[in-house]
């Protein structure tokens, strides 16, 4: 039996229960994903499961960047910029142009600022070399010509601006699509399934026990290897493995918020706050998002949340750059945070690499952590290609590689996908072109499935909430095909209801009632 998108719980517990998988992934965020897909790809029986929604922690908690890492070169590291440009150009034109967007960038510059007109101008100059000018020249240009493309820029002390290019995502949104082409590449994936032991044979780790968090089923799972992908929980769950295994990793905290817009940006803002670190104002979903922060944390995963000292530093860093009717906190819409997992060290969290950091318990467990959204594809199948050649336990010379550029499901033009959402002579009616283009830029060609579903259901075509464009057919989407058994996972990951602040208790207990 090969899991289908949308098959019953049930079903998919059952197949899991019965089946001996060549690899188990235990976590269904950035890396888990990728190394399930990989693992697919290659030809192997493979499971994913987690123990909340799929990218629902950390990787859906993330600035929604696919980018170069223009603050990399304040350190010298060249070859790594350059590697994350490679990776976020195929992102944008071969593995998923329909969910990564270009948009250009500022670092305005202030009489005073930590970085002069001539450095910023030789970096940004360097960085887009560095992408083969993929996305234009970086350069420096005048106070109004910067102010025309954020209107919400301070003025005073403002010498001029550098610009640059790079890409944004909904990061949700990757996340779910990369999951339906591990699925359809034959992986197994279960969601709210919690990790309660790991299965031993002879002192190796073969498997692991799972509870359904939805209604307290419990099963296990059988498996040649084990990957431990669980990002902030990876001690944890290597603690499972041997109650001596000592600290790999340590956590900062990363919080943004989000705000109603007044004004068109055509650019988002990076503000250096002081050499090293920079403020994100990014326009996005309609909105703009203000962030990050950077500060250790030492409590549970699970109780992570922005507070009121990071929402008013969030506030007073962004104010460097953007004009206080901009920042109005009536405007805030939503508040969030996300674990950043770093190497052990005794520095400071804000100078540890971002590094991924991978052990080997004394079970045959393999962990891994840390990573970003850019390189999310290059470091799944860097922990695959691990994985297939441990040398005490391979998992044979019959694999297949995997493709260099698989596309994301949905692969299309979102403007052509807008377009014939918007002109569809078989409608009785157009669909509403901020709809049209919501669906096309979430969804790429995916989105005429939704619409086939309106044509014969005309209510799933309403909006959800009247201010916003997320519509009751993304819901029974989300619900039949991609994995949804919450509220949040449709609320928070799969419309921007909450993103907008558009979740309330209405809606809720009307996608609840969906739900059952």
């Amino acid at each position: 039996m090969t899991t289908t998108i949308g098959t019953d719980r049930a079903q998919v517990r059952e197949e899991l229960s019965t089946t001996t998988f060549d690899l188990l992934v235990i976590g269904g965020g950035i890396l888990g994903t990728s190394v399930t897909w990989m693992a697919a790809q290659a030809g192997l029986r493979v499971a994913m499961v987690d123990a909340g929604d799929f990218a629902g922690a950390t990787s859906s908690a993330s600035s929604k960047l696919v980018h170069g890492g223009l603050r990399y070169l304040q350190t010298g590291n060249v070859k790594l910029v350059a590697e994350n440009h490679r990776e976020r150009r195929a992102l944008a034109a071969d593995i998923a142009p329909h969910l990564v967007k270009p948009l250009t960038f500022l670092v305005p510059i202030y009489k005073g600022g930590p970085h002069g007109a001539a450095k910023l101008g030789a970096g940004v100059f360097l960085y887009s070399a560095l992408s083969v000018f993929g996305d234009g020249m970086g350069k420096v240009i005048t106070p109004n010509q910067a102010v025309a493309k954020v209107p919400a820029l301070r003025t005073e002390g403002l010498r001029g601006a550098a610009v640059y290019g790079d890409h944004q995502m909904n990061d949700s949104r990757v996340a779910v699509m990369t999951v339906r082409a591990a699925v359809d590449a034959g992986a197994t994936v279960l969601n709210h399934a919690e990790v309660v032991d790991l299965r031993k044979s002879n002192g190796t780790v073969c498997g692991a026990e799972l509870r359904d968090r939805l209604d307290g089923t419990e099963f296990g799972v059988s498996a040649r290897l084990v990957l431990n992908a669980t990002g902030p929980w990876v001690d944890h769950l290597r603690r499972m493995e041997d109650p001596a295994a000592a600290p790999s990793i340590r956590l900062s905290k990363g919080a943004h918020l989000v705000l109603r817009r007044h004004e068109p940006w055509k650019a988002a803002l990076t503000t250096p706050i002081d050499k090293y670190r920079v403020s994100f104002a990014i326009p996005w979903e309609d909105h703009l998002l203000l962030g990050t922060t950077d500060e250790e944390y030492v409590g549970d995963p699970a109780d992570v949340r922005p507070t009121e000292a990071d929402i008013a530093q969030i506030l007073d860093e962004a104010g460097h750059a953007v004009r206080d009717t901009q920042l109005r906190r009536e405007d805030i819409t939503y508040a969030f945070a996300g674990l950043r997992v770093l190497p052990g060290g005794p520095e400071d969290v804000t100078a540890a690499k971002r590094e991924t950091v991978l052990t080997m318990g004394s079970g045959g467990m393999l962990s891994v952590a840390g990573g970003k959204w850019t390189t999310y594809r290059h470091i799944g199948k860097h922990v695959f290609d691990i994985l297939a050649h441990l040398p005490d336990r391979p998992l044979g010379d019959d694999l297949v590689t995997p493709l260099p550029a698989v596309p994301l499901p949905g692969l299309a033009s979102p403007d052509a996908v807008a377009m014939r959402l918007w002109t569809d002579r078989e409608r009785d009616a157009r669909m509403d072109p901020l709809v049209a283009r919501h669906l096309a830029t979430h969804y790429g060609s995916i989105a005429f499935d939704l619409a086939r579903m309106i044509r014969e259901d005309p209510s799933l075509g309403e909006r959800i909430h009247p201010d916003g464009p997320d519509i009751w057919a993304q819901a029974v989407y989300a619900r039949d095909h991609e994995w949804a058994a919450t509220v949040d996972d449709i609320v928070r990951r799969r419309t921007t209801l909450t993103v907008r602040g558009l979740d309330t208790p209405e809606v809720r207990a009307k996608i609840a009632e969906l739900l059952a």
